[in-house]
């Protein structure tokens, strides 16, 4: 009997036989109050409302407009170097990427702290958003790359397609993969821990632009 073998079986012995499976009661509303689930441009809406609370900047688009957008917010942010991660579209940084003072990096392979603290914006997909929260979720997907590129550079692009955007929680959370890491990302990062009063970019970036495609 292998090591493996011996500590599941007393796992098995410590825990006794398998409990009757429990019902969950699920009749709890399942979408943001006040909210049609069916109206999109309400949905929308309370995201964008939710977003810029948080002081994000929120920016709508369509499929064909997302390069010339992400041009400009890069060059609005000063950017000079950005990193793109695996699996995301060359054509949304092509033009901001055609200017020799201009610089795509790559996490592949993955870039060190020191390396990521040189990048001034990273851009991403995302996995799902909720509007009700106003949070982009992250699950390192194509596109969404791994966490810390989300984390160390001071300036975070996110583009989001509009049929990613649900109502409230419990309608992303079946959606998502639980095999999958996930980031939960409302507004950018800030904290009020030092005599309540608020300061951005202390455990994350510090401005959270998202691109909301329809």
């Amino acid at each position: 009997m292998s090591a493996r073998e011996t500590i599941l079986r007393r796992v098995r012995e410590a825990i006794g036989e398998a409990a009757e499976p429990v019902a969950v009661p699920r009749d709890y509303l399942r979408h943001a109050p006040g909210i049609d689930p069916d109206d999109r441009a309400a949905i929308l809406a309370l995201f964008e409302q939710r977003l810029k609370r948080y002081g994000a900047q929120v920016h709508r688009t369509t499929v064909s407009g997302v390069a010339a957008a992400v041009d400009r917010e890069l060059r609005s942010a000063s950017a000079h170097v950005v990193l793109t991660p695996p699996g995301l579209p060359d054509i949304w940084t092509a033009l901001w990427a055609d200017r020799t003072e201009h610089r795509i990096v790559t996490d592949d392979p993955p870039l060190t702290t020191a390396e990521l603290d040189e990048v001034d914006a990273v851009v991403t997909t995302c996995a799902a958003a909720i509007a009700h929260s106003g949070t982009i979720v992250l699950d390192g997907d194509a596109g969404q790359g791994r966490r810390a590129p989300t984390l160390v550079p001071d300036c975070h692009l996110c583009v989001v397609h509009a049929d990613q955007v649900k109502s409230a929680l419990p309608q992303v959370v079946s959606r998502l993969d639980p095999r999958r890491p996930t980031t939960w990302i409302s507004g950018p990062s800030a904290t009020v821990d030092i005599e309540m009063t608020r300061v951005q970019g202390v455990h994350g970036p510090r401005r959270l632009i998202v691109l909301l495609v329809e």
